[in-house]
């Protein structure tokens, strides 16, 4: 089965396991999945995660964070689509929700939160938002 969207079934399964309370959940790896779930683990969103090269596709493991069995992830919501990019300046990446949330984007310099985008004055293309 052919994905169109990798990034938009990472987030989806994110969710998804946020609302059954999941401890972990497992993924076929990609590069800009990798780096996504790299930088929710240094934004402090998920409490972990692995990469297993054994066998034929590399996987995934996320392991998601809780707060009195509350999930730390509120909501995860896919903002650039395959139909429709959106594109932010560096200087017009605004703190989501007064700096409880982030936005991760797509820059020449890798994928990054929009708090290293605001440091270094670099914009690129806005993939999601997470509360």
């Amino acid at each position: 089965m052919s994905m169109s969207d990798p990034v938009a079934d990472l987030l989806t399964r994110i969710r998804n396991a946020n609302m059954r309370n999941k401890e972990s959940l497992v993924l076929l790896s990609s590069k800009i999945k990798l780096n996504i779930v790299k930088v929710l683990k240094e934004e402090g969103f998920i409490s972990n995660w692995e990469l297993d090269e054994k066998g034929k596709f590399p996987q995934l493991t996320i392991w998601l964070k809780y707060v009195d069995n509350f999930p730390v992830i509120r909501e995860i919501t896919r903002v650039s689509k395959p139909g429709l990019r959106l594109y932010k300046k560096g200087k017009d990446c605004k703190p989501i929700l007064n700096g409880q949330g982030i936005s991760i984007l797509s820059t020449s310099k890798g994928i990054m939160s929009d708090r290293k985008c605001r440091e270094e004055n670099i914009g690129g293309e806005v993939l999601c938002t997470v509360l």
